[in-house]
């Protein structure tokens, strides 16, 4: 959409055209739930934008879904549905968890676009290999910091089975035609002494034994941007030769924030830049595709969309998502 430039008459009539164009008009009951305008729409129980699907998944599609915890929900729904989720392998179930009776698998979320670019490339491109300098060695664990304490630190050898079964789980995406991606945040940290990115804060431990070793930056729109190209790029070299890339923003904010802003506005500052650069990446590539599972979250009421903690989205948020999702790229399942 960013990259809109066309005459008067177009744009007018792409108006006409748009059944859900309009937020407002004079004399509307704004109070009827059933009505086109936006005003309207967002009175319901959950607000669901309107989605064009361009493209549909086939049931014999073999499908990939990589990023935020919203990529596991996406898992979830296929799954469910019957497809070939190559990214829900069955190999991650004897991982061990840090906490008993955590049953995500969130150590497999990949929370900035630098973490999804380069899991990807480690996978699939021989000429980047897999930083194995990056592992942190600590007196009776190692940490591989391209998970994050989902997972618990166990020794050098279990770290590095683990670091293969992930790789090869990967390396998967490369036969699936249709791959997910869900944008999280923009704080990261840079590992100074091996010169790549960590999917994870750095934990005491790691500081105190590699102290300066470790950097705090935020990652910008062109950044972001140049990340997702570079994933594109990687997906288009060695992927399915009939790729179909969705992305999307997970509205979970920010737990906290290492600038020195309100945390609200930090995660205001985050979201936008990944939802700006998830735009102008879509609209720069005919199979990359934008969908709304940010805009429904936050723009539904609170006391229906949030848990009590405003961070973690309600079951019945989340599957009006879903049904969304399954309603736009699944209607023929």
């Amino acid at each position: 959409m960013s990259n809109i430039d066309t005459s008067a008459e177009d744009a007018f009539g792409r108006l006409s055209r748009n059944t859900a164009g309009r937020w407002h008009k004079r004399n509307i009951d704004v109070e009827d739930p059933v009505g086109p305008f936006a005003v309207q729409r967002l009175t319901t129980e959950f607000f669901l934008p309107v989605v064009h699907a361009e493209f549909e998944l086939q049931p014999d599609d073999r499908v990939y879904a990589i990023g935020s915890c919203f990529a596991r929900g996406i898992e979830q729904t296929l799954v469910g549905r019957g497809l070939d989720v190559a990214s829900a392998a069955v190999e991650f179930d004897k991982f061990e968890l840090s906490r008993p009776g955590v049953t995500t698998l969130g150590f497999t979320n990949k929370y900035t676009t630098r973490s999804i670019r380069d899991s990807l490339q480690w996978a699939l491109d021989p000429d980047t290999p897999f930083p194995f300098d990056s592992i942190v060695d600590l007196e009776n664990v190692s940490i591989d910091p391209h998970t994050n304490p989902t997972l618990q630190f166990v020794d050098r050898s279990r770290t590095l089975e683990r670091r293969a079964i992930i790789q090869d789980v990967t390396r998967r995406v490369a036969d699936c035609r249709v791959v997910f991606m869900t944008l999280g945040l923009v704080e990261a940290w840079y590992d100074e002494t091996v010169g790549v990115y960590i999917n994870m804060t750095p934990t005491r431990e790691m500081l105190a034994a590699y102290p300066g070793r470790y950097r705090f930056r935020i990652l910008g729109f062109d950044e972001n941007l140049n990340n997702l190209e570079a994933v594109y790029d990687t997906l288009t070299r060695f992927g399915h030769p009939n790729l179909q890339l969705v992305v999307t923003v997970s509205p979970v904010p920010l737990m906290a924030t290492f600038t020195d802003r309100d945390i609200v506005v930090a995660n205001t500052y985050s979201k936008s830049t990944l939802r700006t650069a998830a735009d102008e990446f879509a609209s720069q590539h005919d199979n990359v595709h934008y969908f709304p599972s940010y805009e429904a979250a936050m723009n539904t009421r609170q006391e229906n969309a949030w848990e009590e903690d405003g961070r973690h989205i309600k079951g019945k948020m989340t599957q009006a998502i879903m049904g969304l999702f399954a309603g736009t790229y699944l209607r023929n399942r």
